[in-house]
């Protein structure tokens, strides 16, 4: 894979990643056995400089039996993770998070990767990639209501994409799920984008007034839940002083045109919680079960 650049915060010292041939389903355990060496020395690096949670971090993501696709610790950190056999998988879904995912805040990204995993059933056919290829925007921050962080990491989503698809082949099925400003960077992205379906779930808008402006054949679908912040959000979007802010129409509006699915009453961070609506509706999204999703 084409090593993903983490490098916008040099304080965390950290090798450069792993430079790989293009990866195929033949070379996946020489590419993951690469990253996760990779991770140990970056864990070495980090301890060297005194990061202790850091450090801690990459030594865990350095164990046997992870699997990454990239890995890049260097500043606020960059990971493609695998959960299943990529190899043998005909479905796949990649998981892209919004605001306040790095390698310091991982695990949390990593859980909503694994609680999707199992509401799977871990079969043997399904994958689970988690995907943290861009510097995410704080929460409380101006970045956070523009796209600059989505535009930046947009083509490195499409570039993901391709190369998976590389692996899995044109048969598999790709679904992506994109969480709050994530589903910003997927709406940038999703011109062309060789993938079946697209969830937007606690989105703040896409920049894209209709499906239609997405330019996607993939379907696009939408779901919030009743306790979720973000419905509160104006959908608007507006230039101020030469910056564009906001994200235009909510997902959820008829007039965007959305397959607007069930997510029960959970809040901004609940889209991935065992046992809730809006996982069981995703999950069913990427198994191809589309007459079985609940509609809001």
């Amino acid at each position: 894979m084409v090593p993903l650049s983490g490098a916008a915060r040099p304080e965390i010292p950290a090798p450069a990643p792993v430079a790989l041939a293009p990866v195929t389903g033949a070379t996946l355990d020489e590419a993951y056995a690469a990253n996760r060496a990779n991770a140990g020395e970056a864990s070495r690096m980090a301890d060297a400089h005194g990061d202790r949670a850091r450090a801690a971090t990459d030594r865990a993501m350095a164990a046997p039996s992870r699997r990454f696709l990239a890995f890049d610790g260097r500043g606020s950190g960059r990971t493609a993770e695998v959960l299943g056999d990529l190899a043998h998988a005909d479905r796949v879904a990649v998981l892209v998070p919004g605001s306040d995912t790095s390698l310091d805040t991982y695990d949390r990204f990593r859980a909503t990767a694994t609680h999707l995993w199992t509401a799977l059933d871990r079969d043997p056919r399904v994958a689970v990639v988690a995907w943290l290829g861009y510097e995410t925007p704080d929460t409380v921050s101006t970045t956070v209501a523009t796209s600059g962080r989505a535009e930046q990491a947009a083509p490195h989503l499409r570039e993901f994409i391709r190369q998976l698809r590389g692996i899995v082949g044109e048969k598999a099925r790709l679904s992506l799920l994109c969480h709050s400003y994530g589903s910003v960077v997927c709406g940038r992205a999703a011109a062309g984008l060789d993938v079946d379906d697209i969830a937007l779930v606690g989105s703040p808008g896409t920049g894209a007034d209709t499906v239609a402006g997405l330019h996607t054949r993939a379907r696009v679908w939408a779901a919030r839940g009743s306790d979720d912040w973000v419905g509160e959000v104006p959908h608007v979007r507006a230039d101020l002083f030469g910056t564009t802010v906001g994200f235009g129409t909510d997902p959820l509006s008829p007039s965007f045109g959305a397959r607007v699915f069930a997510a029960g009453d959970g809040g901004h961070s609940d889209y991935f919680a065992p046992g809730s609506a809006s996982l069981t509706n995703l999950a069913r999204i990427v198994l191809g079960a589309t007459s079985e999703v609940t509609r809001a």
